[in-house]
């Protein structure tokens, strides 16, 4: 249950922050500043509210998430594309290593890391539905052809 809630807070961190920032016009840093505060101050002021490891995690998660809620409008594909980088995010602060011990900007990089392995599978998804389309726009003109063919010689 512990990690369903840690990944919720991841997506809501992201939707929350791009909301604020492009819908709202607060900018990326004021959106993430602002709702970084909020949920922090509300863990601070009521720390026995949920089990110790979400007080813990719930408002270094939504931090985190937010800098991937940080992106320009333009260069985001789409809603879609935010929530699975996300919970990509919240798998990998979950299951974070050693790894990133000493390294001060462990959150964005954990952040940059989920959102450039998104956009990047988005956009080869979208050059194989280009490739797709021709495909079988090349295997429509080979059967027409065929058709055609066919038709010549049955004359």
């Amino acid at each position: 249950m512990n990690i369903l809630i840690v990944i919720i807070t991841g997506i809501l961190g992201t939707i929350l922050t791009f909301y604020f920032s492009a819908h709202l016009k607060q900018g990326p840093v004021r959106a993430s500043a602002l709702l970084s505060l909020i949920v922090a101050l509300f863990f601070q002021l009521f720390p026995e509210l949920l089990n110790p490891y979400l007080t813990k995690n719930i408002p270094i998660v939504f931090i985190g998430a937010s800098f991937i809620g940080m992106i320009s409008s333009e260069a985001k594909g789409s809603y879609s594309i935010l929530v699975i980088a996300s919970v990509l995010f919240s798998v990998i602060y979950i299951n974070k290593s050693q790894f990133f011990n000493g390294y001060g900007g462990a959150l964005g990089a954990s952040a940059f890391i989920a959102l450039l392995t998104t956009m990047g599978i988005s956009v080869v998804f979208s050059k194989n539905k280009k490739i797709a389309q021709r495909v079988l726009l090349n295997r429509k003109r080979v059967l027409n052809r065929k058709k055609h063919n066919k038709k010549a010689l049955d004359k």
